[in-house]
């Protein structure tokens, strides 16, 4: 130690450092080493917070002796030369652990190194505080411990998995202190190492990783043979158990409540080889067998074992020759104990011990695949345990079902073909020539069209409906809405035949329509797979879009006829391109050609509709409402009658017919229209002839004054008696200066004397009599400004014919007369002045009356003045 004190250079460089008070340790009690073992001492430093590593001396002593110099971690001079050379050879060295620790390492032990070591640390503390040194005794004892294998040199075993074999080695020790033996097996497998089971120094045993399960089960045991063998035991090898197996012991000893181990020593005991089990399994490489017949496939077994050994046979099933991809199912199992799992189409079962047969009854497509044998050998362990000692898988089974597809032909025929939109298509797609085997096979359609293009334009086929195997039926898009609507029906009406209808066809669906049958077969699950399709020829559906013809032709029966007689006319209807259809007929009549008085008017006398219902159109004449009759003497045929002809019947008449076509069962479509040829009615008379005037006292008047109008008949040509001739007088007027307004009914007398006045928005009053037998008065009373205009009469005249009969002639109408209303400025003017005068005369009174009250009441002062002012008012005025 006195050597430390020439270094001023170190200490003043630890002096830096920030130090407090410290405690050097080193192992408590007496440290025991076998000669020829390693010693190993630590030693550490604490409560030591310095920022750099602490330096550490040793120095030992023999028993007796002073303390030498034996290695120092900061001074390279300071072991003695007694130790140099060991140092040297790597012999004692000191391996630092941390900043504040240091190891001294002594390997192969003598017994001159049997002594004190002390470990210490120097310090620059001004004041000691702690304990900078700690010392610990070691004792070497002799090398007593003696192990070694049962037998020289070590044997290799080679088993068969599943038998037993035992390995042995011994151990004992002469120690001149008690010391104990602990015992480890282990098992070397290349560069792996396995613990297999140990034996403490207190006397425990400790199974390692992977043999728990197997020395609890008793299956792998450790027990002593004599004073000093150690026997591992395995009732049954594995193929885990191949390796090298090693004996390694260790002397503990007791030192003051705490055990130290010693030394150790191993030593190669054994070689054990596991033989593997030979084990095959073989089932046939290719088996084809027909749909609804039994597979039957067998799995041969192989093996080299002849012990107690249990078979476990598994059959699977998958879609490719790979048994490890996902996707394979197992079919039926056959445990170790002889228990089968399989399901009711499936059987199991083994003739021999080598020999095990799979049974799938009735069969079908989708058996069609690849089978494996997968077999698995299990013996027997300790305490009924099993373990699996081989297992394989064999090749691949390729299994074809061969089935025969249902054997049947298609056919689709329309049974409606439209000609017409709007008109049905029935289309019916039946199955033939099917086989009376195919008790198992259903029937389904799908619809299909097509419409019609060019032979070199691409055409796709549209779905319109699909039926699956368990009659479900799904629309396409062309025919959803259609569907639902129930303008499609798709229907099976018998075993084999299946309708397609369209209720009402348009032009869009003209085209190709075919139809695909599909068979299904069912399968043990009572599911329904698809085995077959085929296809019908297609139907084509078509017609030609022609413009729709309808031609009407009128005839007169009897062209040359009198007044009074009854008229005749029948049209005859023909059409073309109209699908069913009906006719309705309307008779028209026009004025005769020459005749102004209503050139363009066009009178709807009578109709009869599609449904034969007949109704009175514009036919106001009330003494011949039975006068006029429409029938229908054939589909196309029809025929108009019009009783006690009237003069004023002459003009052109007409059939206006109308084509309509059925649509949704009641509802009709209207597709053409046709007038017929004109047959004109034209009275060669020479009776008289009739003139109306208007004439008027009073065209200008004065606002409420009396208006007079004199509606004048003249009659020339054959004189008639005045008993013989009634008139209907109607009077019109028209309230502008012009002709450009609308004529407006004023009144009208008919010839049996009934006077009719229309209602009117102002006060004047109307009257309307017979003044003589050809002369009409109207009288306005009171006239208003809104009575000027042009007023004209209508006259319709009645002649009563030799038979009695009255016959109306042709209306006459009278050229207007303008009448004026003017305004009485004086009498206008009259009543406003004189109410004007009395209004200010009243209101200048009453401002008078209120001004006179106000200037006496309210507004009066009493001025005095004196008489001093009057007389300066004086004086100013006499100035």
């Amino acid at each position: 130690m006195g050597r430390l004190a020439p270094r001023p250079l170190l200490l003043a460089l630890l002096s830096l450092a920030l130090c407090r008070g410290r405690v050097v340790r080193v192992p408590t009690g007496t440290l025991v080493r076998v000669v020829g073992t390693e010693l190993v001492i630590p030693c550490n430093v604490s409560d030591y917070d310095g920022p750099s590593e602490q330096n550490f001396d040793w120095s030992f002593s023999s028993l007796g002796s002073s303390f030498v110099e034996l290695a120092s971690t900061w001074e390279v001079g300071f072991p003695a030369q007694l130790y140099q050379e060991r140092l040297q050879r790597g012999e004692i060295l000191l391996r630092r652990t941390a900043n504040d620790a240091v190891e001294l390492h002594i390997k192969n032990v003598q017994p001159s190194d049997q002594g004190h070591y002390k470990c210490s640390t120097p310090s620059t503390d001004a004041t000691v505080q702690g304990n900078y040194e700690d010392t610990v005794q070691v004792k070497v004892l002799a090398d007593s411990l003696h192990v070694g294998p049962s037998a020289r040199p070590p044997p290799s075993l080679s088993l068969r998995e599943g038998e037993p074999f035992e390995l042995r080695c011994t151990a004992a020790s002469a120690s001149p202190l008690h010391t104990h033996l602990a015992l480890l097996w282990e098992l070397h497998r290349g560069p792996a190492r396995r613990n297999v089971l140990a034996l403490t120094h207190e006397g425990r045993f400790h199974p390692g990783l992977g043999y728990e399960q197997r020395y609890h089960s008793g299956d792998v045991r450790l027990d002593t043979v004599g004073s000093d063998a150690y026997r591992l035991s395995v009732s049954r090898a594995l193929s885990a158990d191949q390796g090298s197996y090693r004996c390694i012991v260790s002397e503990w000893i007791a030192e003051q409540g705490n055990w130290q181990e010693i030394q150790e020593k191993a030593v190669e005991v054994a070689t054990v080889v596991i033989q593997p089990t030979v084990l095959r399994a073989a089932v046939p490489k290719n088996v084809s067998v027909a749909e609804g017949k039994e597979l039957d496939l067998t799995c041969n077994i192989t093996t080299d074992r002849a012990d107690d050994v249990r078979p476990e046979v598994t059959w699977s099933f998958s879609r490719t020759p790979d048994s490890t991809l996902p996707g394979s199912r197992v079919l039926a199992r056959l445990d170790r104990d002889s228990l089968v799992h399989s399901s009711p189409h499936i059987a199991l079962s083994h003739v021999d011990a080598r020999s095990y047969h799979l049974l799938v009854r009735d069969v079908s497509k989708e058996n069609s695949g690849y089978y494996f044998c997968h077999v698995s050998l299990w013996a027997p362990g300790h305490n009924r345990s099993w373990h699996k000692v081989a297992e394989a898988v064999s090749s691949p089974a390729g299994v074809g079902v061969t089935w025969l597809e249902p054997d049947y032909q298609v056919y689709l025929n329309a049974s409606k073909v439209p000609g017409f939109a709007d008109d049905p298509t029935e289309l019916a797609c039946r199955v033939a020539d099917t086989k009376s085997g195919e008790a198992n096979v259903r029937f389904t359609v799908s619809w299909y069209y097509r419409m019609n293009r060019r032979s070199d334009d691409v055409v796709t086929s549209e779905l319109l409906a699909v039926m699956d195997g368990d009659w479900t039926l799904k629309y396409g898009e062309r025919s959803k809405q259609r569907a639902q609507d129930g303008d499609f029906i798709f229907s099976k009406e018998h075993t084999d035949t299946f309708n397609f209808r369209i209720q009402r066809t348009t032009e869009e669906d003209r085209g190709n329509y075919y139809c695909v049958v599909s068979a299904w077969t069912k399968q043990r699950n009572n599911s329904w797979v698809k085995s077959k399709d085929v296809f019908s020829k297609p139907v084509n559906i078509f017609w030609a879009l022609e413009d729709s013809v309808l031609v009407v032709k009128a005839r007169q029966p009897k062209p040359f006829f009198a007044a009074g007689n009854t008229f005749e006319m029948t049209c005859k209807v023909s059409s073309k391109n109209i699908k069913s259809p009906r006719y309705s007929v309307l008779i028209t009549a026009e004025k005769p050609v020459g005749d102004l008085s209503s050139p363009n008017e066009t009178k709807y006398i009578i109709s009869l509709d599609q449904d034969s219902v007949v109704k009175l159109e514009n036919w106001t004449d009330a003494s011949r409402v039975d006068g006029v009759v429409l029938e229908k003497v054939q589909e196309d045929e029809f025929r108009y009658r019009m009783y006690q002809t009237q003069v004023s019947d002459a003009g052109l008449y007409r059939c206006m017919v109308t084509a309509w076509s059925p649509v949704r069962g009641s509802l009709w479509r209207e597709a053409a229209t046709s007038l017929s040829n004109p047959i004109e009615i034209d009275f060669q008379t020479s009776g008289p002839i009739f003139n109306a005037s208007v004439h008027s006292d009073t065209p200008s008047v004065i606002r409420g004054d009396l208006i007079k109008l004199f509606c004048i008949i003249t009659v020339e040509g054959a004189a008639l008696d005045p008993d013989d001739m009634a008139f209907d007088v109607s009077w019109f007027a028209v309230h502008s200066f012009g002709l450009d307004k609308a004529p407006v009914l004023l009144s009208s007398l008919d010839r049996k004397g009934i006077v009719t006045t229309s209602r009117r928005d102002w006060k004047s009053d109307l009257s309307l009599e017979r003044v003589s037998v050809l002369e009409f008065l109207l009288q306005v009373h009171g006239s208003e400004d809104q009575d000027f205009g042009n007023y004209y009469c209508s006259v319709t005249p009645w002649v009563k014919s030799p038979t009695g009969s009255w016959q109306k002639e042709a209306e006459i109408h009278s050229k207007p007369v303008f009448i004026t209303v003017k305004m009485d400025v004086l009498n206008a003017f009259k009543y406003p002045l004189l109410i004007g005068v009395g209004l200010s005369t009243v209101i200048g009174l009453l401002s008078c009356l209120i001004g006179y009250c106000s200037s006496h009441w309210c507004c009066k002062k009493e001025v005095q003045e004196t008489r001093r002012e009057r007389r300066r008012l004086m004086s100013m005025e006499m100035d």
